[in-house]
């Protein structure tokens, strides 16, 4: 689901809510879980996930192309991790394959 899906399903789901203020909300939770990483904050929302940041010390790599060393310095990336209850749900919802036996 894209970010304009989110809007146009919330505008559908709540008929009082015009398109412009679907927008706003969805752009204010945005840069709140935005802001709150980049002042190395935790979110956790429940029954959804939680955000967090995980830190990738500084490693040595090889340009796939040319197969010369590249030093690719540390840096922090965000982590998501779905709550208990997210999970749940998915797992209910999505039905698993079947493996087939030869």
């Amino acid at each position: 689901m894209t970010r304009s899906e989110l809007i146009e399903r919330l505008a559908w789901r709540f008929p009082s809510l015009i398109q412009l203020d679907a927008e706003a909300s969805v752009r204010e939770i945005v840069d709140a879980i935005t802001q709150a990483l980049g002042k190395g904050d935790r979110i956790e929302i429940r029954g959804f996930g939680s955000f967090s940041l995980n830190y990738r010390p500084p490693r040595n790599s090889r340009n796939p192309k040319t197969g010369t060393p590249v030093a690719v310095p540390g840096k922090w990336v965000p982590h998501f991790r779905p709550g208990k209850e997210m999970r749940a749900r998915i797992d209910t919802t999505i039905a698993t394959p079947t493996k087939k036996v030869a």
